[in-house]
């Protein structure tokens, strides 16, 4: 099962201590797996692998414009946290979910499971998006480089380039996780009014040569009209809930509250890669004369 929680605006040290907060009762079985949702005010943030010199702005700008620097144990560099974004932080334990081989899943099959259920948002409002090779994330505008290099090559004078220029995708979703004892933290920012001016403060994801967007940007390309359609962010917090529940085959269940959360005692969990007892039919035990017991598998 998946509990997920709409937040509305929360502070980032605050989110931090809430992360920390589930993911223990997560770890200790009080908890299922928790899908925490929310928007933050304007925040930069470093990740482990992150380069200082990718947030652009001085010490100085950020301290004008009260915007902290938070240095995390996420994977990724620089990402900026701001109104009009969804942030999603699920806190689950991976051997819960099924992998590929339907074994445990692990952090790489995790995030590709993420980045698929952000795709399925942008799409059920309108917006196609997909992924860049090489790059973690959502991507929107991704150009068909194969399609791009089969028309290079049938117009006349292009014989022999061998190769065109790559696409250029703009970014609507970013993600970076941490992962300790199998228990996930941080996760996902999908831009869906964000103020797009606010990433000239960082190079983000350290990724110079790609563009930043949301889907009110996304929107306003299809059609200007379409962009005062903009969803709001709780309804996007929604959908990805229900996303989240079907790309990882979990029910989904909404909780009302911090305290309803904290209060909550999930079933049993029974994990994929765990061996379980396998019952004796009754007819052999009626053969036998006696009960047998379950053997193990």
């Amino acid at each position: 099962m998946i509990q997920y929680l709409y937040l509305g605006r929360v502070g980032y040290q605050e989110g931090l201590g809430l992360q920390a907060e589930t993911g223990a009762l997560v770890a200790a079985g009080r908890l299922s797996n928790v899908l925490l949702l929310l928007e933050h005010p304007a925040v930069l943030t470093l990740g482990r692998n992150g380069n200082r010199a990718n947030v652009l702005a001085s010490d100085d700008l950020l301290a004008a414009r009260r915007i902290a620097l938070h240095a995390i144990n996420r994977g990724g560099d620089v990402t900026y946290h701001g109104p009009g974004q969804l942030v999603g932080y699920p806190i689950f334990d991976l051997r819960s979910l099924r992998g590929p081989g339907l074994g445990r899943m692990g952090p790489v099959d995790f995030v590709r499971g993420m980045e698929e259920a952000l795709i399925r948002v942008s799409g059920s409002f309108g917006v196609i998006a997909g992924r860049v090779a090489g790059l973690t994330g959502v991507w929107c505008g991704i150009r068909n480089e194969k399609q791009e290099l089969k028309n290079e090559e049938q117009r006349p004078g292009t014989e022999g380039r061998g190769s065109v220029r790559p696409g250029s995708g703009r970014k609507i979703g970013a993600i970076g996780i941490h992962v300790a004892k199998g228990i996930t933290s941080h996760g996902f920012a999908f831009n869906v009014t964000t103020n797009l001016g606010d990433f000239e403060l960082i190079v983000p994801c350290g990724i110079p040569d790609h563009a930043v967007t949301s889907l009110e940007h996304e929107l306003a390309l299809i059609d200007a009209e379409r962009a005062s359609d903009t969803p709001a962010l709780e309804t996007v917090a929604h959908q990805v809930a229900r996303q989240f529940g079907m790309v990882f085959g979990e029910q989904v269940l909404a909780v009302a509250s911090l305290e309803a959360l904290r209060g909550h005692r999930p079933a049993t969990r029974e994990f994929p890669a765990e061996d379980t007892p396998a019952q004796t039919p009754a007819e052999v035990e009626r053969l036998l004369g006696s009960p047998v017991r379950p053997l193990r598998a």
